[in-house]
């Protein structure tokens, strides 16, 4: 049965590559059907590999092979939320690791340019703290990582 509401995320011929990183790397995550083009169009041909309907961590989403025209940008991210440090480092390495970049503050995009949160729930948990002056001591060491290291995040919010 097709989503009512499905993220379309845009790329220039290797969706389905994306979709099955995506899969090997996330839990909850798959491949759920591969749609081949029927006929010629712009930046393709009859029999190509026109859009990917995949499921990120229970989301579900179609990748289109859509052609150079777009990019992907900041304005759009996965956010997603690690119990540890060893589920933020898994991520984060499997992402960066895979061609992927660094960014600040637990950005980092994937080799597609597609950008990912990985936000351990202590961050969420610190910088929301009903102490405010906990909370800007976490947000402010968080200002100063790329990947967010939970022991420091939490040091920072102890004082």
């Amino acid at each position: 049965m097709i989503p009512k509401n499905t993220i379309c995320l845009w790329y220039d011929g290797d969706a389905l590559e994306a979709a099955t990183f995506y899969a090997a790397t996330f839990p909850d995550s798959r491949v759920d059907a591969v749609h081949h083009a029927p006929g010629d169009y712009p930046d393709g041909q009859q029999g190509d590999v026109l859009a990917v309907d995949f499921t990120v961590m229970g989301i579900p989403c179609m990748g289109l092979n859509g052609g150079p025209a777009f990019k992907h940008s900041e304005a759009f991210s996965f956010q997603v939320a690690t119990d540890d440090q060893e589920e933020t480092d898994r991520y984060w390495n499997a992402i960066v690791g895979n061609g992927g970049q660094e960014s600040e503050c637990g950005w980092c995009k994937d080799k597609w340019g597609l950008s990912w949160q990985i936000t351990p729930r202590a961050l969420t948990d610190a910088w929301t703290d009903p102490d405010r002056a906990a909370a800007k001591r976490a947000f402010d060491a968080m200002m100063k990582m790329r990947k967010i290291d939970v022991a420091a995040i939490e040091a920072a919010r102890r004082g």
